[in-house]
């Protein structure tokens, strides 16, 4: 195989031999304040899809005393929310561990760039050991699966106080309305703050450099990678 760029390699190859922390997995699961910022995303994300509908919806029955049916925008009723809930955390799912950045911001939709540049490896034919097979690279790490359960809990948790946002008080964004005003404490809201700009590394040490871009030689070893950071 011809040279590679060690840039290309940057963020997913890991020295062969360098010891793993013993508690890296236990620091890898997502926070209570990371659960909340991609249940209220998801949540708000589904409702802003149907909140233009002019669908209007007829509520009850015609009663031998005249009672007419009441006429309610679907837009303003229970049954979008009930709707926009349903499968809220299954959604949940699709996000994938984008190692090469920073706190909540490591929880994306799409392949992650770790990802791609492994899969664009083996495409040439490298041989890269996640110690896992091939074909379950693309299912959800237990980083994500840990994300869908703790989504389920505490949407059963706070299901009354999603429904006073949605009926009550949708002027504020549900990420402040549920999470800072009754998940979190102050302590915990860190996350919340933290928008992707494009710039975002693991760590402020791992800007590439004019050096790093150099070409090196495969050497002999498989590349290997955590495969709960992809």
């Amino acid at each position: 195989m011809g040279p590679v760029r060690l840039g290309m390699l940057l963020f997913i190859l890991t020295v062969s031999g360098t010891p793993k922390e013993e508690d890296d997995d236990t620091e890898r699961l997502p926070s209570k304040c990371e659960v909340c910022k991609l249940l209220s995303l998801e949540l708000q994300d589904e409702l802003s899809r149907t909140g233009r509908s002019r669908e209007v919806l007829e509520l009850g029955q015609v009663l031998d005393t005249g009672k007419r049916k009441r006429h309610i925008p679907y837009s303003v009723s229970e049954t979008r929310l009930e709707e926009a809930l349903e499968n809220l955390c299954e959604r949940i799912l699709d996000y994938s561990v984008h190692a090469e950045r920073k706190g909540s911001l490591r929880y994306a939709k799409g392949q992650s760039q770790t990802m791609a540049t492994l899969k664009g490896l083996v495409q040439k034919g490298v041989k890269v050991d996640l110690g896992i097979p091939l074909e379950l690279w693309d299912e959800p790490s237990v980083e994500v699966t840990f994300l869908k359960k703790q989504c389920e809990t505490m949407l059963e948790e706070f299901e009354d106080v999603v429904g006073d946002w949605y009926f009550h008080h949708q002027e504020q964004p549900l990420q402040h309305f549920l999470c800072e005003g009754h998940v979190l404490r102050a302590t915990e809201t860190a996350c919340l703050q933290e928008t992707w700009t494009g710039k975002e590394k693991i760590t402020d040490g791992q800007e590439k450099t004019e050096e790093e871009e150099e070409e090196v030689t495969n050497t002999p070893g498989h590349p290997k990678h955590d495969p709960e950071e992809l």
